[in-house]
């Protein structure tokens, strides 16, 4: 009986390792973005000082497109920053402020700080 518990527990054991590392490539490969930030291609703040945003120019490698990512930067507030842009196969950050909330990146305008897009799903 004792050993049917102990086999239990490594089973139980092993499953849940295996689930973490699965977990953790997943997050690693699609939401990462500190891997996917390459090359700083553009930077705007916006006409009141409040966000700033920094455009990187993302390359996949030999295969994959290049892609621009947008971060906003929350300059008066104490908050990690935000992913708020991803457009592929784009290699470059063309940023315009409308006002202090709204910015028009590569054309998109999004309002700031709770729209995003995204080229897979387009403006949330």
């Amino acid at each position: 009986m004792k050993s049917k518990i102990s086999i239990l527990k490594v089973i139980l054991i092993l499953g849940l390792l295996f689930a973490g590392i699965i977990a953790f490539r997943v997050y690693w490969g699609f939401s990462d973005w500190s891997r996917l930030k390459d090359e700083l291609i553009n930077q705007s703040t916006s006409p009141n000082g409040t966000y700033t945003i920094n455009a990187y120019l993302s390359n996949g490698g030999a295969t994959v497109s290049y892609a621009v990512l947008g971060e906003l930067v929350f300059n008066k507030e104490n908050k990690r920053s935000k992913k708020i842009y991803w457009q592929y196969r784009e290699e470059n950050a063309k940023i315009e402020w409308i006002d202090d909330n709204t910015v028009i990146i590569n054309n998109v305008q999004l309002k700031l700080p709770n729209e995003t897009y995204d080229y897979r799903s387009g403006i949330k």
